[in-house]
């Protein structure tokens, strides 16, 4: 009979959360707000659904998944170019947060220790719903997106330290209450969690290295046993944090790291996207089932302030940062506006906290009901971030986050990495190095529309053109560049792979292109590709190149060249 209705509430929930997707989509909502509308219709409004063992081991499922694929996010490789601003952005954001909601909750009235509990659900955003959202919106692989991701992944890194720290807690607790823990017990079982937790995370990176690519290799021939190779080695993670008295989101997660670092991980992760959407499907409308609604409302006054700390606050901080940092404020808002919700680590932290004891019943309600709220908004957020953006720029209130002294402006298309898309018949310099530098100040003196590219938003200060912070061979960065436009890019860089796929990029939308040649060896692979022109030496470089350009007429002659 369990068994029977286990499958019946399952039925429901996959059969409900359909229906309202389809019918959200008519309408233009977020999927994942549709499902938490279906959870909150299927649980506590009609209670056609109630939260059994089964749907809750099922649930916890989905969680450990979930964290899989997050971590299959985390490719050093994806977050390369924007490192730094991802680095400081996700520590600074998670420092000011932790210490502004700590002080927030302990003034609306809860105990120390639910607070510290709350704090920390509020400090991370969710890395799950920002890449459906950008996937949806097809901006995953804008700059906004790229920095967006790599702070996340920043974040869930500390989140993944935080849900060590509390399995070490909570093993020392014992379930015996923390009056009985001494604190030697404590200090033994963080020592015994943090070790598991490094241990799991040199196993994963070592079989990442090592063992991981001889078989998914093999099975990237057999594409349907590509999902099966994933999830075995998902799960075999997960025994080994459950040996380890770790919790299994810790081991799902560095599974996934380990999976990330493969060079088939573009492919892995698009065979199992369709797992991450139900486990999508699954992991909300659960939540949804779960919320104790009337409970929460109750305390809707600390909900509001709560949910607006998070809406607001976290966008905030977030903006100054980035813009700080070189970027232009239209980045550092479209970035900010991403992290305005809480995360799938919110709850995994807060239900720690409960089921050791430490925080009561209504903490976990609360926090749900303001993850819904957040979730919610934030999604029509990320949505229209580009009437928001307009909005906030025509009544000046992106002001106060551009650094003292600045000249770039809100709107200003020439600043940073706007207005790059209104170019056509313009020359694309990519790489700011002193090749870079030299060519694209002599191209610009030459009377030609330049556009700079670098990664390192320092490198492009002072150059006499006009300037996008991005990693070139990103097909999104190139599209917003103006490729097909263009009349010439060239790449000072000394990357090879770069500068094979910029060859690549140029012939296949038909634009001439000039590279770099830093090795003797890579000249057959771009002669192959059809590279216009190669510049063996800088200095010779330059100056052959300028004296092309003028024959070709890409660039009008100067007296005194």
């Amino acid at each position: 009979m369990p068994v029977e209705t286990f499958i019946d509430d399952l039925g429901i929930i996959v059969v409900g959360a359909a229906i309202v997707a389809f019918l959200a989509r008519r309408i233009g909502m977020p999927s994942i707000v549709a499902y938490l509308l279906a959870g909150l219709f299927l649980g506590p409004l009609t209670g056609l659904v109630e939260m059994s063992e089964s749907l809750g081991l099922l649930s916890e499922i989905g969680i450990a998944l979930l964290l899989f694929l997050v971590g299959l996010e985390l490719s050093l490789d994806k977050i390369r170019d924007v490192g730094r601003v991802a680095v400081v952005a996700g520590i600074g954001q998670v420092v000011f947060t932790a210490l502004g909601g700590l002080v927030l909750c302990y003034l609306l009235g809860f105990p120390l220790l639910e607070s510290v509990f709350l704090s920390v659900a509020l400090t991370f955003s969710s890395t799950v719903v920002v890449v459906k959202l950008l996937d949806e919106k097809g901006e995953l692989d804008h700059l906004y997106g790229r920095i967006a991701v790599g702070i996340f992944l920043v974040q869930d890194l500390v989140a993944i330290v935080i849900l060590t720290f509390l399995a070490g807690i909570g093993k020392a607790a014992g379930g015996g209450g923390q009056a009985s823990v001494g604190f030697g017990d404590i200090m033994s079982s963080l020592g015994s969690a943090f070790s598991g937790m490094a241990v799991l995370l040199v196993i994963a990176l070592v079989a990442a290295r090592y063992v991981l690519p001889k078989p998914f290799a093999w099975s990237a021939r057999r594409p349907e046993t590509v999902l099966i190779w994933s999830l075995a080695w998902c799960f075999a993670l997960v025994m080994a944090a459950h040996h380890l008295h770790l919790s299994l989101e810790i081991g799902a997660f560095l599974a996934g790291i380990g999976l990330a670092q493969l060079p088939y991980n573009e492919d892995l992760h698009r065979r199992v996207h369709p797992l991450m959407n139900f486990c999508i499907a699954v992991f909300f409308v659960s939540l949804g089932v779960k919320m104790e609604v009337g409970d929460a409302m109750k305390e809707w006054p600390t909900v509001t302030v709560l949910s607006l700390f998070v809406l607001i606050g976290n966008p905030a901080i977030f903006i100054w940062i980035i813009a700080r940092m070189g970027y232009h404020v239209r980045t550092s808002f479209f970035a900010g506006v991403t992290v305005a919700q809480i995360s799938e680590f919110s709850f995994i932290v807060v239900a720690l906290g409960v089921s050791s004891g430490m925080v009561g019943e209504s903490v976990m309600s609360q926090t749900a009901l303001i993850g819904l709220v957040t979730i919610t908004l934030s999604a029509y957020m990320i949505r229209f971030s580009e009437p928001l953006y307009r909005f906030a720029t025509r009544h000046g209130l992106l002001r106060p986050f551009l650094p003292r002294g600045s000249a770039g402006k809100p709107d200003d298309p020439g600043s940073g990495d706007g207005g790059a898309h209104a170019l056509s018949d313009h020359i694309i310099v990519v790489g700011m190095n002193t090749l870079g530098r030299q060519l694209a100040e002599r191209l610009s003196a030459g009377g030609r529309e330049v556009v700079a590219v670098d990664t390192d938003p320092k490198k492009l200060e002072g150059l006499p053109c006009r300037t996008v912070i991005g990693n070139a061979s990103h097909r999104a960065v190139l599209e917003h560049l103006g490729l097909r436009r263009a009349r010439l890019l060239v790449s000072a860089l000394r990357i090879d792979a770069s500068n094979d796929l910029l060859a690549f990029r140029c012939r296949e939308a038909g634009v001439p292109c000039a590279i770099h040649v830093h090795d003797q060896r890579e000249m057959d692979q771009l002669l192959e590709i059809g590279t216009d022109y190669l510049m063996i030496s800088k200095v010779d470089g330059v100056k052959r190149l300028t004296t092309q350009l003028k024959e070709l007429g890409h660039m009008p002659p100067r007296d005194h060249d």
